[in-house]
């Protein structure tokens, strides 16, 4: 009778072990996406649209990692960032080398109906009546004409020369821009200033706009200051690929990817083929930048009005069962 009360004893024991040991058990964790951040309002969207359904329809959290376009793009390469949803390729001297070694891995086009170059506001050649701005560059039309009008945008650093505010540090298309300045000798009349960043190139064109002063800049679009504000793209020469590399010619749309770490896309097959059907374009980006513009939402909170404004479009990207999930979350 004791043995049995002793083996009964050691089974509750161990019963009640092997629940504590159970309860004790490392819980699943749940995964956290890394998108890359460089800055700019566009990717900011893309990104939180890519979480919103990396969210609620595969049950991820998500962050942001900031950095320049040259940092951002080493971070995927070494997998500290997993996903990049706005590379713009020519910014890039090394993209097309890195996809060749295999450095990481790009699954499909955002956008690649952009536009860039050098903008001016449209009143400095048209005029602004309902602001009482006068035009004063009525036949400025192209980069070339702009030796004919230094005098108009006077360097406030230097006001014998005119200036010019060039690209972003890193990317490639702000070597293209300056030799685009020295080839059409703008230099003789021109001083030439690269800003360094979106906020700093922002900053001199938003309140250049708002004092009604000629101002002349590299931008691109989407951007939601073009979508807010009235720029002119200058025209050049038609596009060569040979000639656009020495800046002797308009610049090209831009293949705008989304690009993830190997790791990532070796880690997470799911994710990557709704992002390999991620397309969307320049009109529908600045529609949403406008839209956060204009109602104050936040990045989020534009990402699902997106996806409800154009549901026919995301279902593209996504199978039945998962844009059913997504719709039922965000309603």
């Amino acid at each position: 009778m004791k043995n049995t009360r002793k083996i009964v004893a050691a089974l509750f024991a161990l019963i009640v072990l092997a629940g504590g040991l159970a309860g004790c058990a490392p819980k699943e964790q749940t995964k956290t996406i890394a998108f890359a951040d460089v800055g700019w309002d566009s990717i900011l969207f893309h990104n939180a649209v890519a979480g919103t359904v990396a969210e609620n329809v595969f049950g991820y959290t998500w962050t942001e990692v900031s950095g320049s376009t040259p940092i951002t793009h080493e971070a995927v390469k070494k997998g500290e960032i997993d996903v990049h949803m706005e590379v713009w390729t020519d910014n890039l001297p090394d993209y097309a080398s890195d996809l060749a070694a295999g450095a990481l891995t790009e699954l499909g086009v955002n956008f690649d109906d952009n536009a860039q170059g050098f903008y001016v506001p449209r009143y400095v050649i048209e005029g602004d009546p309902a602001r009482g701005i006068q035009p004063v560059a009525p036949d400025l039309r192209t980069v070339a004409d702009l030796k004919n009008y230094a005098d108009l945008f006077k360097d406030p650093e230097d006001p014998s020369k005119g200036i010019i505010y060039g690209g972003i540090a890193g990317w490639e298309i702000t070597d293209i821009m300056h030799k685009k300045y020295l080839y059409y000798g703008l230099d003789e009349t021109y001083n030439y200033l690269e800003p360094g960043t979106d906020a700093a190139t922002s900053a001199v064109l938003v309140s250049s706009y708002d004092r009604g002063e000629p101002v002349v800049a590299y931008y691109w679009e989407p951007t939601w200051l073009l979508g807010k504000y009235d720029f002119v793209l200058l025209e050049d020469e038609p596009y060569d690929q040979a000639l656009f590399l020495e800046g002797k010619t308009q610049c090209p749309p831009v293949r705008v990817t989304v690009c993830v770490s190997n790791a990532f896309y070796e880690s997470d097959p799911e994710f990557c083929e709704f992002l390999s059907h991620y397309h969307t374009s320049s009109a529908l980006t600045s529609e949403a930048l406008a839209y956060i513009e204009e109602t104050g939402a936040d990045y989020k909170e534009a990402a699902v009005w997106f996806l409800k404004e154009h549901r026919e479009m995301v279902e593209g990207w996504l199978t039945a069962q998962q844009a059913e999930t997504l719709y039922a979350a965000i309603g």
